[in-house]
């Protein structure tokens, strides 16, 4: 799986803004969409599950997203991920990424089916690194991840 689109769901612009900041630092190449909740994201998800022929640059390859957010927690997109095709669902990992060191969150991430993974706030070059070699080289049925 290549890499080239990543979408960020997080309330926090200045997270977002940073976040967006080290995905370019990581790889200049890859294209950034940035969402500041669950309910615009999910929109945008929907219209690419309509269309006939979905276009691989516009599909994210993984979102990485906050859990406490107003409107949607991160936990609640995952109800109306699920509602996605499993064509497109398929196609793109979801990460949550929170300064939540929750045990509680972590597992509640972990039970998840649909969460690839845990990586806490702040994301640096070197988590976005090791988070984005496991999803290349990734092996189907991979033990969920917890990346700190």
């Amino acid at each position: 799986m290549t890499i080239n689109n990543i979408m960020l769901i997080d309330d926090n612009k200045i997270d977002l803004f940073v976040n967006q900041r080290i995905i370019e630092k990581y790889n200049p190449e890859v294209k950034t969409r940035v969402f500041n909740n669950g309910n615009s994201a999910l929109s945008f998800l929907k219209l690419l599950d309509l269309k006939e022929t979905i276009e691989s640059e516009t599909i994210p390859s993984v979102i990485l997203l906050d859990i406490n957010m107003p409107e949607m927690s991160g936990f609640n997109f995952f109800k109306e991920f699920k509602q996605l095709s499993t064509l497109l669902k398929n196609k793109i990992e979801v990460y949550i990424l929170s300064s939540s060191t929750s045990p509680d969150d972590v597992r509640k991430a972990q039970n998840e089916s649909l969460c690839a993974g845990y990586i806490t706030k702040p994301l640096t070059v070197d988590k976005l690194k090791s988070l984005l070699d496991k999803s290349v080289n990734m092996i189907q049925d991979e033990p969920f991840k917890k990346i700190v």
